[in-house]
C-alpha cells in the first residue's frame, strides 16, 4: 500500500533559483509530519508541488498514489488543503464560504458543526474584509476541513492566530489524526513543531538537512544543567570524566548519560560551589538542536 503522501527526489527551479533540490518525505495515515525551516526554505513550493499547482522540475509527487496534476480533481476530493496563498472572496462570510463549499462533497461535515469547532459563530456572519488574520485563518481551515479529507496539508496554520485559537487548532490537528488522517503541516514555529509532529522533516536553502522522530533528532543523550551562578566547567568535567561546555553563562552541558552516580557528583559539586541547580534535562531540546542543525548546515555550504 502507497503513502498517503510521497515526494521522491523532488526539484523545483525558478529560472536560475532552485527553490527545492532533491526532497524526498512521506507521510503515512494517522501520523503527523512537520515541514520545518526557516523563511525561504522551500517549505511552501513543496506544499503547491505536492497539491498541483506547480509542476516539479524533476522527481515526483503522490497523493494517496494519484498524480496531483493528472489527476487533480480525485486528489482534490480527498485532500484538505490550507495556504499562505489565496482566501475567501471578500464579500462572502464564514458561513456562506463554508455552505458554497459543502456543495462540492458528497458527504460533508456540518457548516454549523466546523463554526462551532473553531470558535467561530460570532463572526460567522462577517464579511471576510473585516475578519481578523486568526478569524481568517481558523475559517480556512474550517474549508480544508469541510469535505472529511483523508490527507491535510496545512502550510503555517497557527500565523496570526492568538493562543486560544492554536490551541483549538491543536486539538483539531490531533483529532484529525486520531481519526486516520495524514497531516502534513509547514511551520518555522519551533515550539508548534514540538508540540504536533510525530515525525519532523527540517529543510534548508531548498533540501532536507535532516528527518525524523523528535527523539531521533534530539541527538546524544547529555545532561543539561541550569544553574543559579556561573562555575567552571573544566572542574566538573575532570569530575565528571566526560566533556563538559558552557552552553551560556549559566548552562552547562555533560556530554553523557543521566545516572545516580553522575546525578550525585554534579550536586556534590554545586553545593561547595554555594551554586543551586535551577533545572536539568537529558536531551537537547528541539529549538537547541534546531539551530544546531541549521549552524552546522550553513557552515557546511560556504564556499
Amino acid at each position: 500500500m502507497s503513502n498517503a503522501v510521497e515526494v521522491n527526489h523532488l526539484s523545483v527551479t525558478f529560472a536560475n533559483l532552485r527553490a527545492v533540490d532533491d526532497v524526498s518525505l512521506n507521510v503515512n495515515f494517522g501520523e503527523v509530519v512537520t515541514l520545518l525551516g526557516p523563511n525561504g526554505a522551500g517549505k511552501t513550493t513543496v506544499v503547491e508541488t505536492l497539491l498541483g499547482f506547480r509542476d516539479p522540475t524533476s522527481g515526483t509527487v503522490r497523493l494517496h498514489g494519484l498524480d496531483p496534476r493528472r489527476d487533480h480533481r480525485e486528489v482534490v476530493v480527498r485532500t484538505g488543503a490550507l495556504l499562505q496563498r489565496g482566501g475567501v472572496w471578500f464579500p462572502m462570510t464564514p458561513r456562506q464560504a463554508l455552505q458554497l463549499t459543502a456543495t462540492y462533497y458528497d458527504a460533508p461535515r456540518d457548516a454549523r458543526e466546523l463554526l462551532e469547532l473553531l470558535d467561530l459563530e460570532r463572526c460567522s456572519r462577517t464579511p471576510w474584509r473585516r475578519l481578523s488574520g486568526g478569524e481568517q485563518q481558523r475559517t480556512l481551515l474550517a474549508l480544508a476541513l469541510i469535505g472529511r479529507p483523508r490527507v491535510l496539508v496545512l502550510d503555517e496554520p497557527t500565523t496570526a492566530v492568538d493562543p486560544e485559537g492554536r490551541q483549538v487548532i491543536r486539538d483539531i490537528v490531533r483529532a484529525e489524526r486520531d481519526r486516520g488522517c495524514a497531516l502534513l503541516i509547514t511551520t518555522h514555529e519551533l515550539d508548534e513543531a514540538e508540540r504536533l509532529a510525530d515525525r519532523l522533516v527540517i529543510m534548508n536553502q531548498g533540501h532536507v538537512v535532516i528527518q525524523g522522530t523528535l527523539d531521533e533528532l534530539a541527538g546524544q543523550p547529555e545532561m543539561i544543567i541550569e544553574t543559579s551562578a556561573p562555575v567552571d566547567p573544566r572542574r566538573l568535567a575532570v569530575l565528571m570524566q566526560c566533556d563538559v561546555i558552557l552552553d551560556g553563562p549559566t548552562r552547562l552541558r555533560c556530554a553523557t548519560m543521566s545516572s545516580p552516580q553522575n546525578l550525585a557528583t554534579i550536586t556534590n559539586f554545586l553545593n561547595t560551589a554555594g551554586v543551586e541547580m535551577l533545572s536539568l534535562r537529558t536531551r537537547a531540546s528541539l529549538e537547541e538542536r534546531y539551530f544546531e542543525l541549521i549552524a552546522q548546515e550553513r557552515t557546511r555550504v560556504q564556499p
